[in-house]
């Protein structure tokens, strides 16, 4: 559906001239810079899949996300989106994607939101029937009923991006690509529209291409996750993968009946310390933590044990830091059911 081959792009840009009269001197001396955004860069995506594109600032996400839907031209590499190649074919590649930019809006500002979706049906060419269908669909997930009478003007963020969802789906995308869908909105509203995205690539396989820096999103909707770092593919695999190569320590947290006092437990570190209630740091490579605790209870009356995963921000966090703790890639290993981690 989606191919990606050693695509990359770059910026020329004019090298500014400092001192006194520096924009004089600037006409004349036409030196530039070249700045790369995207460097040699290959992915493939299936139809369905719903995909996490992340990285830090500057990384070149939406630079990717604006070659893929046709905005911007690469300057290597090639581009295959649905059987076209975006920048020759925009107006193909256009019918067959859906766009959602949170900073952007689709709609028009002082109309009310039903004019903006009818406008939408007619530069689209939906069918009638169609679009009542998918029109009445996205209202319903969405909740939009109260809001369709409204100027966009009115709406809150999160009304409006409700709605700016809605809009992209009119026409039936195969592909729907979202770059900071929930930037500022608040937590009920951000598990609505993760309702909603999850819904539409299981029942419709509609195929998710999600960028954001809530790493929550991509928890919640995107199984794989793409990471690129000054331009470059870093990891590209499960989430499962990356926390199994980079996690580090999983917690436990055991409660007893009554304070123990001090408890050593083997291969492990204290971490909190309420009474009853313990937590230690236990190292992933460790074969059987549940072995560590079978010693633990029977010295001490345990009532319960609680396990928990490092969190994924703390294990992107530490992909971004550097390379050097990345463990050796097996020859073995699935690219996709474990992923794969590309250093430089």
């Amino acid at each position: 559906m989606i191919s990606v081959d050693h695509l990359g792009k770059q910026y020329r840009q004019v090298k500014r001239v400092e001192g006194r009269f520096s924009s004089i001197r600037t006409l004349f001396s036409r030196a530039s810079i070249t700045r790369t955004a995207v460097d040699d860069v290959s992915f493939a995506i299936e139809r369905g899949e719903a995909v996490g594109y992340i990285g830090p600032n500057g990384a070149g996400k939406s630079t990717t996300i604006k070659m893929l839907t046709g905005i911007l031209v690469p300057t290597s590499g090639e581009i295959d989106v649905l059987g076209v190649t975006p920048h020759e074919n925009r107006r193909r590649n256009a019918s067959r994607i859906g766009v959602v930019f949170g900073q952007r809006s689709q709609l028009w500002w002082d109309l009310p939101v039903t004019e903006s979706f009818d406008l939408h049906r007619h530069m689209y060419e939906i069918p009638p029937d169609r679009y009542r269908q998918t029109r009445a669909l996205c209202t319903e997930l969405l909740g939009l009923g109260d809001l369709l009478q409204n100027p966009v003007r009115q709406l809150s963020l999160g009304q409006r991006m409700r709605c700016e969802l809605a809009m992209a789906l009119l026409h039936e995308p195969e592909i729907l690509f979202l770059d900071e869908p929930t930037i500022g909105l608040d937590i009920e509203a951000k598990d609505r529209i993760r309702d909603f995205l999850r819904t539409i690539n299981r029942e419709r396989e509609t195929t998710i291409i999600l960028t954001t820096h809530d790493l929550a999103d991509i928890e919640e909707i995107c199984p794989r996750i793409i990471v690129i770092n000054h331009g470059r593919l870093v990891y590209d695999g499960t989430i499962q993968a990356i926390k199994a190569q980079l996690g580090g320590q999983r917690s436990v947290t055991i409660e007893f009946a009554d304070d123990p006092g001090d408890v050593a437990l083997p291969q492990a570190k204290l971490l909190r310390d309420e009474g009853r209630r313990k937590t230690f740091a236990v190292e992933r490579s460790v074969e059987s933590t549940l072995a560590l605790l079978s010693g633990i209870a029977e010295r001490y009356p345990v009532q319960d044990v609680s396990f928990a995963e490092p969190a994924i921000e703390d294990v992107i966090r530490r992909l971004y830091g550097g390379f050097d703790e990345i463990p050796p890639q097996t020859d073995e290993m699935d690219r996709w059911s474990r992923g794969r981690v590309v250093t430089q």
